[in-house]
């Protein structure tokens, strides 16, 4: 029997925690609550915010650009996306982004919802505006990942410098 329960949460509503490897995320569905059939979440991002070369070796991981513009590289190829543009990185495909426009705004949507612990260790609670910025700590990243699994850094992020 699914232990899933119904969720409704309006625009700016969900916890907040600023993530170590830069941006605010507003969660939206837990794994919790989702009986572990995804995990989402809202992600307020500035511009140069990269993530490293990773890959989900257990889950597809899935951006809507809500606003702004991303350059994604998936497999070793580059795109820009825009809002209203979709990404997704198959289950144990290497990926990376980067935020190329002043502010981005990312739903993302991980399936299966199993890179919550990973996300919360690397984390802390976030207050304030939703675009705070704070200090990037790839180092409580990597360590986060290693510890709780969900994702596996591959490499520094893959795009050109300029």
């Amino acid at each position: 029997m699914s232990t899933a329960v119904p969720i409704i949460r309006a625009s700016g509503e969900g916890e907040r925690l600023w993530f170590y490897g830069g941006g605010t995320h507003t969660w939206k569905a837990t794994a919790e609550e989702t009986d572990g059939a995804f995990l989402m979440f809202e992600d307020a991002l500035t511009q140069g915010k990269t993530t490293p070369l990773h890959r989900h070796p257990d889950a597809a991981e899935t951006l809507y650009v809500l606003e702004g513009e991303i350059l994604v590289n998936i497999d070793g190829e580059e795109h820009r996306v825009g809002p209203g543009g979709v990404t997704m990185a198959p289950r144990g495909a290497p990926h990376a982004f980067l935020v190329t426009s002043e502010v981005a705004r990312l739903l993302t949507m991980q399936t299966p919802g199993g890179t919550e612990a990973f996300f919360r260790n690397a984390s802390e609670p976030a207050s304030g505006d939703t675009n705070a910025t704070g200090p990037v700590d790839l180092g409580r990243v990597r360590a986060s990942a290693e510890h709780h699994g969900g994702v596996e850094i591959l490499g520094p992020p893959p795009f050109e410098a300029g």
